[in-house]
């Protein structure tokens, strides 16, 4: 199946933590590159985290390094966004994303194929 399931959004207080979860199909963990981008209305989608396959390097957006982490579960096809310190700027919905995406619109700007339908984090 073509699946990316996120899971794990919130309202939270400023300071507070949240970990999203993301359950990918077989074919995406394994062989493409996967990340993770937040949209909010009216803004363009911003990429939080992206993990290579050919390489495996990681990379966070400067306005959350230091604050999120990224962990994996390989046995279940998951990844996870620890995020600390939660900002009101962190306000958005996160999508679970998988590469070979091309395109001028979020998220094929990116370079993301195929998405998730996202889960909504409210920070206040």
């Amino acid at each position: 199946h073509v699946q990316l399931v996120e899971s794990g959004g919130d309202s939270v207080q400023t300071g507070g933590s949240l970990t999203l979860s993301c359950t990918a199909s077989r074919r995406f963990y394994d062989n493409f590159d996967m990340g993770w981008y937040r949209q909010v209305p009216g803004k363009e989608c911003e990429l939080i985290f992206r993990k290579r396959r050919r390489d495996g390097s990681t990379e966070f957006a400067d306005s959350v390094k230091g604050r999120f982490a990224f962990s994996q579960d390989n046995a279940n096809a998951t990844i996870y966004l620890r995020m600390d310190s939660l900002k009101e700027e962190d306000t958005a919905v996160y999508h679970c994303a998988a590469s070979r995406g091309t395109g001028s619109s979020c998220p094929l700007n990116l370079g993301f194929g195929f998405w998730g339908q996202g889960t909504q984090v409210t920070v206040s």
